[in-house]
């Protein structure tokens, strides 16, 4: 166990984590200078202790339930990228999804141990009675069959995960505004999967000859394509939902402001393409579970 490189991958994450540590990472670092049994043996507890001082404030059941639904996503995505790595011959990619894999595993790892240190009961796999990538309700047979056996379909999906993770962060920030330590937490999480998100459309566009930007960039505008038709811009209708909800992706007001109507560099107005790509619009947790429940996973309760 390299106790340091989990403490630098959190300060990844949460930039704020080092400051709220010290100096009890030099008293960490005694115990680990120690070769013995017992030193070994009290990593565990140290690393925990560490959680405590610096996520120690008990966290209000709205927040735990925040962080929790946090967590149900990056398990899914976890799962998904490392059964994907594992699948023989299927990522060629491997510089980019290994990566994203990583991340997924990290914040896997920091959503868990914030959870438990501020008082609550992190989800876990066996927290779900199936995970199906193929959207396909448990039955392994969805619409997105082979998804572990075809690159092109193995990058349709992530793709949609991310798109999904990102607005779905977005959507629970306002519930974080009273609690600054997971509100940055979840933020930076955000950004990471907002890249995620830019790389996987990347490849989908380059490999495969799919007409997508690094970001969502609608055609059409509106506020009332909840079912999210005209906002999704993968080229796969099976997930038009992840594109919609209360506020969806062809959204063009923000603030007030229809955005349309403002000048451009080079036009006295802005395109729909350009009023899209510049906003990542949020969706609601009730929004992201009636889309991944009961398509892609089931909770045992």
């Amino acid at each position: 166990m390299n106790l340091f490189s989990i403490v630098e991958e959190i300060e990844k994450i949460d930039p704020e984590f080092n400051d709220r540590i010290s100096p009890r990472r030099d008293a960490i670092k005694n115990i680990t200078s120690f070769g013995s049994k017992v030193a070994v043996a009290a990593i565990p507890f140290a690393l925990g202790n560490l959680f405590k001082k610096a996520y120690g404030q008990t966290a209000s059941a709205s927040v735990i339930s925040v962080l929790n639904f946090a967590l149900t996503l990056e398990l899914l995505e976890a799962t998904f990228y490392n059964n994907g790595m594992n699948a023989s011959g299927l990522v060629t990619d491997t510089s980019y999804i290994a990566q994203i894999q990583a991340d997924e595993n990290k914040h896997v790892a920091f959503l868990t141990s914030a959870i438990s240190a501020a008082g609550g009961t992190p989800v876990t796999a066996s927290d779900f009675v199936y995970l199906d990538f193929t959207g396909g309700s448990g039955s392994m047979a969805g619409p997105f069959t082979g998804v572990f056996t075809n690159y092109q379909t193995f990058l349709a999906v992530a793709e949609t995960f991310e798109d999904t993770g990102v607005r779905a962060y977005k959507g629970q920030a306002p519930n974080l505004l009273g609690n600054q330590t997971y509100l940055t937490a979840a933020l930076d999480i955000h950004a990471v999967e907002a890249r995620h998100a830019s790389a996987i459309r990347y490849l989908r566009s380059s490999k495969y000859g799919a007409t997508v930007l690094p970001w969502i960039t609608s055609a059409a505008s509106g506020s009332t394509d909840t079912s999210g038709a005209a906002s999704n811009d993968t080229g796969v209708a099976a997930v038009n939902a992840n594109y919609g909800g209360a506020t969806p992706e062809n959204t063009t007001v923000q603030g007030g402001v229809n955005i349309l109507n403002l000048p451009s560099a080079t036009s006295s107005t802005t395109t729909v393409a350009a009023a899209t790509a510049a906003f990542d619009e949020p969706l609601t947790m009730a929004e992201v579970l009636a889309i991944l429940v009961p398509a892609f996973t089931k909770p045992t309760s």
